[in-house]
């Protein structure tokens, strides 16, 4: 039976139990209160956390009372192209729990538990024959740690700052392994997805099926008793214009909350929960082609945004066997329209594809890189892509969306299925993160959401933080969406000369590495003419096959901040990456049971001769055993990689 009911004095309890039965989802209506908790072979993950909603409708958070209970089991297959997986196994038991409030009127709440995942959304009923749409104030949904859970989180931003006010981006720093009592540091919450380790073990909260349907949240700060609380977008964000409110038809239903947790991180970098509870919302119009794109304007920047630059990127494609280009940012100014059409039938000469920057505004503040005004409108992007189309232009990259109220996420939305329309993949920047996206619009790609690449260029501090930054993402960012961090670094210093600047912090098997660790269909690699010179020919003929679709992830050890191994599979062939973000050697004994008794090869930094001498990179031989077992020593800020 899918869920064991206990009457009480005080209220109903009822038990949703995963198909192991190692999971339990306990909701309670005590006094009116409703509320659930959460349970991971019979240790405590969530404390009694609250449910409902606050609407003009009705007040959902109160004086409710149980009403009915139907259970379903769920078993569904389904295939993807831009994830971590190319297809799941969704088993999971739902509960659809309806209340009634003091008033009489209806509120669900369906609660679908797998193994290691729990979603749960709201529905409301249409008011008599009046009322057919709901404006939800805002959500009681809370998560209400034990103590002693430390957290990984990363602050939500004030709206209408940073660079010409197009905050929140999504793009500050980290702090790990903080007390709950640790405020945000702008006094605005944390952004999805946030990590917890508890005492039992770690939890993943997030949200998925976000799109015009209503607007993207985040937690607020924690308060003692009930924990950190769904929190809505700051009025202030896209200079006031558009609700912080959400809006749903009635009937309707709100987006999922999703909790991943485990004993370790297994489940959480492995989880497929953002694509399993939401469906495509349309088909793709064509086969969309993953690859590898190179980008000069990540260390050579604006300037170099001009038709040689750009030939030369292009040359350099093709030398690796790439498949795109990304031109960024001023495009329309200083290569100009026509020469574009020029630009485009020389890379296409060349087999390789252009992908084109545009900035998302026409109102929402006050960047001023062009193209400008050709995406927020849907006959400015009708027109536009229409261009694209008869170019054979492969992709856009969008930036600079600084808001997560409906509004904006409608712009989301709608750039995407137009893009469709008209053959379009699409990667944002200065953005949100991914909810579910990859299934919901098959011409996503990707997002940034994070502090990325550019900012290595931007600050040494960043360069020397770069360790830490892709330790944390494989356990929150990057796993629950695509992640564009902007380039497999390999340039020794952040300059055009390779020669000036700061330098870069982390080994070129680090750097490498991260194209394995970091997910994205549609990978950029950071390299420049140069570097076909300047680095080991093992170093490029391992970039020149780089693979950027996945069949199957493992998680095999980590830390968040500190290291990260995992492995990949792509068809047949197996790849285990590591990072190592610290200062000190990570000694590890690995289990490889996919390369158990073989000789395999493997990318490593080798320690320098003396003590403070750089490491070297190194492409050996290295025997696993038969029972797959592995000893392996990755260098500070350095990397493995291990294939065959």
């Amino acid at each position: 039976m899918l869920a064991c009911m206990a009457l009480t004095v005080s209220g109903k309890e009822i038990n949703v139990k995963s198909p192991d039965g190692k999971l339990v989802v306990t909701v309670d209506d005590e006094q009116g209160l409703l509320t659930y908790r959460v349970s991971y072979m019979g240790q405590t993950m969530l404390k009694p956390s609250a449910l409902g909603l606050k609407t003009d409708i009705g007040d959902f958070t109160r004086g409710l009372t149980f009403k009915e209970m139907k259970e379903n089991n769920i078993d569904k297959t389904y295939t993807m192209t831009r994830t971590k997986a190319s297809s799941a196994h969704y088993v999971a038991r739902q509960a659809d729990l309806t209340y009634t409030n003091s008033q009489g009127l209806p509120m669900t709440v369906t609660f679908c538990v797998s193994n290691n995942d729990i979603a749960y959304q709201y529905s409301l009923q249409a008011k008599g024959d009046s009322r057919l749409s709901a404006v939800i104030y805002n959500e009681a949904s809370s998560f209400n740690f034990p103590e002693g859970t430390t957290t990984f989180l990363t602050p939500l931003s004030l709206p209408m700052v940073g660079w010409q006010r197009t905050k929140p981006s999504y793009e500050e720093d980290y702090k790990a392994d903080m007390p709950m009592t640790e405020r945000s540091a702008f006094g605005e919450g944390f952004t999805f997805p946030c990590l917890f380790k508890v005492p039992a073990g770690w939890v993943l909260v997030s949200e998925t099926g976000v799109g015009s349907n209503y607007c993207a949240s985040h937690l607020s700060d924690y308060v003692a008793g009930s924990g950190y609380t769904v929190a809505f977008p700051n009025i202030g964000e896209m200079q006031g214009l558009g609700s912080s409110w959400a809006g749903i038809p009635l009937p309707g239903s709100t987006p999922w909350r999703t909790i991943t947790l485990g004993t370790t991180l297994k489940p959480i970098v492995e989880t497929t929960i953002p694509y399993d509870v939401v469906d495509p919302l349309y088909e793709p119009s064509q086969d969309y082609k993953p690859g590898r794109y190179t980008w000069s304007w990540l260390i050579w920047q604006d300037e170099s945004v001009n038709y040689d630059d750009q030939v030369k990127m292009i040359d350099l494609s093709a030398a690796m066997g790439y498949e795109y280009v990304l031109v960024d940012n001023w495009w329309d100014k200083q290569i100009g329209r026509d020469r574009i059409v020029e630009l485009n039938r020389y890379a296409n000469s060349k087999g390789v594809k252009l992908l084109l920057w545009y900035n998302s505004n026409g109102y929402a503040n006050d960047a001023p890189q062009t193209p400008k005004h050709c995406m927020n409108t849907a006959l400015a992007r009708n027109r536009e892509m229409a261009w694209l189309k008869k170019l054979g232009i492969a992709g856009i990259k969008v930036d600079f969306l600084g808001s997560d109220k409906q509004e904006n996420m409608k712009l989301y939305e709608d750039i995407l299925a137009d893009a469709n329309r008209y053959g379009l993949q699409v990667v944002f920047h200065g953005c949100t993160i991914p909810r579910g996206w990859e299934r919901m619009y098959p011409n996503y790609v990707a997002s940034e959401a994070a502090l990325a690449s550019e900012n290595i260029m931007f600050s040494e501090y960043h360069a020397k933080q770069e360790g830490f930054e892709l330790t944390m993402h494989p356990f929150a960012r990057n796993a629950v969406g695509s992640f564009d961090w902007g380039g497999i670094i390999m340039n020794h210093h952040i300059s055009r000369d390779n020669k000036s600047r700061h330098r870069r912090y982390t080994t070129d098997i680090f750097e490498m590495a991260t194209g394995i660790v970091l997910q994205t269909s549609v990978n950029c690699v950071a390299m420049y003419p140069n570097n076909l010179q300047d680095i080991p020919q093992f170093e490029i003929d391992f970039l020149k096959q780089l693979p950027t679709t996945w069949d199957e992830v493992r998680f095999l050890d980590g830390y968040p901040t500190k290291y990260v191994v995992l492995a990949r599979r792509t068809g047949n062939k197996w790849y285990v990456a590591g990072l190592n973000g610290t200062q000190q050697t990570k000694t590890l004994q690995l289990s490889l049971s996919m390369f158990a008794g073989q000789t395999v090869q493997c990318y490593i930094d080798q320690p320098g001769k003396k003590k403070g001498m750089p490491s070297t990179p190194v492409l050996k031989t290295l025997k696993v055993d038969k029972k797959g077992i592995a000893k392996v020593a990755i260098q500070p800020m350095g990397g493995l990689i291990i294939t065959r």
